[in-house]
């Protein structure tokens, strides 16, 4: 029987398209895997509820999160770190998945990042008007990993600049079962996504979308 995906797209993933030098669009690259997908991060979000963190600032992020895996990314009051337990129920993290952990590992490896073993999944769930400013990923111990990050749900726009917020940033439409890899000298580049849209919707999410990013902590 066709899934969702089957009816409203082709299954086909694009050639990796560059974006910077050691980033890498890849369009589709999921997409036959979507609806396994969206259930693993129901399964998670059962056990590590989605929340709207609070930053140092004091203000309330637009995006609700999870995470799965050894380590989870958290903020509040005494700022942006990694930690081993889900400070609401100060237990660990659920473990990561095995199909995540595996298109993580795909998606790293078809953009040359072979070897690559996360041991974080931040989930990021966006609603109307929810958006991610500029910022970079660089509370990881090692910057020699890539980021590998996957959209599912409804389109957003992706922004990737450079080594300085001030730098000019390129804009992507990311769609259901794409994924952006970066690394080596974009590492540390700035990154965000525009507000999500009030037209911007799919059929298996509505008005939702669903950002999966892998990190290797430690």
């Amino acid at each position: 029987m066709p899934t969702t995906d089957d009816l409203f797209a082709d299954s086909t993933p694009a050639a990796p398209e560059q974006i910077a030098e050691g980033a890498w669009l890849l369009r589709g690259f999921v997409l036959s895997d979507a609806d396994r997908l969206l259930d693993a991060i129901s399964q998670v979000a059962s056990q590590a509820p989605f929340r709207h963190q609070i930053t140092p600032g004091g203000y309330s992020m637009s995006a609700a999160m999870s995470s799965c895996g050894e380590w989870g990314w958290v903020t509040d009051r005494q700022g942006y770190r990694y930690s081993t337990k889900d400070p609401l129920t100060d237990q660990p993290w659920p473990a990561m998945p095995d199909l995540l952990r595996q298109v993580a590992i795909d998606a790293a490896a078809a953009s040359g990042y072979e070897g690559f073993n996360p041991d974080a999944c931040l989930i990021n769930r966006y609603e109307t008007g929810a958006k991610m400013g500029l910022h970079q990923d660089k509370d990881e111990a090692d910057f020699s990993a890539p980021i590998v990050s996957i959209s599912l749900g409804a389109p957003i726009t992706f922004m990737f600049g450079g080594l300085a917020r001030t730098d000019k940033t390129s804009r992507w439409k990311l769609e259901h079962g794409d994924v952006v890899v970066w690394g080596g000298k974009s590492r540390l580049f700035f990154h965000g996504v525009a507000p999500l849209g009030k037209r911007s919707e799919h059929p298996q999410t509505g008005p939702m979308r669903y950002n999966l990013t892998f990190r290797k902590v430690t």
